[in-house]
Formats: structure tokens, C-alpha cells, sequence
């Protein structure tokens, strides 16, 4: 089931990416202001969005809770293929076919991962020096790429705030599966009387905002791939710093895993970098109606 929900949180982050990406740019009177604000408010397509993202928090949480860290969060890198196959079918977007080729990668190379690593174990109630430890080396390490963010080229700017970001929302991933587990053993009342919580809160927000200035200062191109591969990196250390997740103790295996992992990083770069690079539809179909735009 961990497996399951996690891809089904990914499907649902692709789905909030595409349709607020067409409710968006869909509106016939190109509204600007608190105009084009009320016209996203009118659109059932946009609102949905919402819905679906509400749904990606929901099941990753449950996978996380149910499941391994180390499994869950390289599973939502498969956000980028669903949405990959929503552009292709929804939008109809000209494909190249070294993107099909390595959404197959990603799609192989985690599925080996998966299968030869065997990531087992794991603690739910982890000690406070593994959380105090793990947070303060994350946050020191954001900030520290933060402040060297400051000055430079809009890409060095772009690149160092992706990995900032992503960062955080490992942490904020970890952070889930702690709010989860205090759900489970107190309760919803009982949950807002420990930390867990808060700490996803405030985790949640400075995470986006880095994750928003990341896609400002700089190509996306250059912060997306960044953000996708740091994130189940840092996530994996995570689950063995914080939730002591083990890994098989066979060389071979390991190594097979290992290599697959980092199969899957260069196939999320070569994804993203021939990607179409943004989400408008090809000449070919610019004259057909968007699927579920207002009028």
C-alpha cells in the first residue's frame, strides 16, 4: 500500500500542476489584478487543482505513516512522468522521444531501487537527539545555500535555492510522518499538544517560500531538476539519521541500488531539461478548446 499511495500522491501533484496551469491560462479576457485573482476563484478547473493537491498532502502522509521514507519520497519524483503523459493527452503537446525515454528510465531505475535496496525497518518515535541533530545540520545547510544565494547569476541564484528547498521539504516529509504518528497514538485533539505539528508548519511555509524564489531569480530549467534529486537524497539520510531505516547488507545488491539511484537522477535532469519548456499547446491544436476552461 505505501508504494501505492505514494504514486497516487504523485499523480495528484501532477494534476494540480497541469489544471491551475490551464485554469490559468485560460481566461478569455487576460485579467490582470484582483480581476484575474476572482476569475481563478470562478473556475471550477482551478478550485479542483486545490482539491488535488489537498490530495497528494493526504496520501503522502499516509504512505509515509504505513511506510519507509527512503521508499516514499524517490516515488514522487514520478510526478514528472504523470504530468509528462497529462501534457501529452490533456494539453497536446509534442513530446520528443528522449523524454518518453527517460520518463522509462526514472520509471526503471526507481522500480530497481525499490526492489534490489530493500529499504526495511524504521523507528516511530525517534530520539530527540536524532530530530535535534538532523534538523539543525538541514536548516544550518538552507540557510548557509540561502545567504550564498544572494548575490550572483540568475542561475547560480536559481540552483542554490533549489537545493535550498528541497532541503526543507525533505524535512517537511519528515516532519509528516511524525505529525502522523502523533495523530494516530493521541489524536487530533492530542496532536496540536506536541511539536511535530508546529514544525511542519513553519517547515511548510519557508519551503515554499524558497521554492517560490527559486522559480523567480532564475530558469527553471536549472532549480527544478535540482529540486526533484536533492529532495529523495536528502530524504534517504533522513530516514536513516532520524527513523533508523535500514538498507539489504548484501554488497551486490546495494551496489545495484546505489547505481540505479543515481540512473534515476541523471534520467530526472534529461527529462526536465527536454521537456517542453512550458505548457503551452503546440500549433497544431492552439485553435481546440482547453479541456475544462470557462468561457
Amino acid at each position: 500500500m505505501t508504494i501505492l499511495f505514494a504514486l497516487v500522491a504523485a499523480f495528484c501533484n501532477a494534476l494540480n500542476l497541469v489544471t491551475q496551469h490551464i485554469a490559468s491560462t485560460s481566461d478569455p479576457g487576460h485579467s490582470k489584478g484582483w480581476r484575474f485573482v476572482r476569475y481563478l476563484l470562478s473556475n471550477p478547473l482551478w478550485l479542483f487543482g486545490w482539491v488535488a493537491l489537498a490530495g497528494a498532502f493526504v496520501f503522502q502522509a499516509l504512505a509515509l505513516h504505513n511506510g519507509q521514507m527512503s521508499v516514499v519520497q524517490p516515488l514522487l519524483v514520478t510526478e514528472l512522468v504523470f504530468a509528462l503523459i497529462l501534457r501529452r493527452i490533456w494539453i497536446h503537446q509534442q513530446i520528443r522521444g528522449v523524454t518518453w525515454g527517460a520518463a522509462a528510465l526514472v520509471c526503471g531505475t526507481l522500480a530497481l531501487f525499490v526492489a534490489t535496496s530493500e529499504p526495511t525497518g524504521g523507528t516511530a518515535v525517534p530520539t530527540s537527539s536524532a530530530w535535534a541533530g538532523a534538523v539543525a545540520a538541514l536548516v544550518g545547510a538552507s540557510a548557509l545555500l540561502t545567504a550564498f544565494s544572494l548575490r550572483g547569476s540568475p542561475v547560480r541564484r536559481a540552483a542554490l535555492l533549489g537545493a535550498s528547498a528541497a532541503m526543507l521539504w525533505a524535512l517537511v516529509a519528515a516532519f509528516i510522518k511524525a505529525t502522523t504518528d502523533s495523530l494516530t497514538q493521541y489524536g487530533v485533539g492530542g496532536m496540536f499538544l506536541h511539536w511535530p505539528v508546529y514544525a511542519l508548519a513553519v517547515s511548510g511555509l519557508a519551503a515554499e517560500y524558497l521554492n517560490q524564489a527559486a522559480l523567480h531569480v532564475g530558469p527553471l530549467s536549472v532549480s527544478q531538476p535540482l529540486m526533484v534529486v536533492v529532495d529523495p537524497i536528502v530524504s534517504i539520510g533522513l530516514s536513516v539519521w532520524i527513523f533508523n531505516e535500514t538498507f539489504t547488507d548484501d554488497a551486490l545488491r546495494l551496489g545495484l541500488g546505489a547505481a540505479a539511484f543515481a540512473g534515476m537522477c541523471v534520467a530526472v535532469i534529461i527529462l526536465v531539461r527536454t521537456a517542453p519548456a512550458t505548457m503551452e499547446r503546440g500549433p497544431e491544436v492552439r485553435t481546440r478548446p482547453v479541456p475544462g476552461a470557462t468561457s
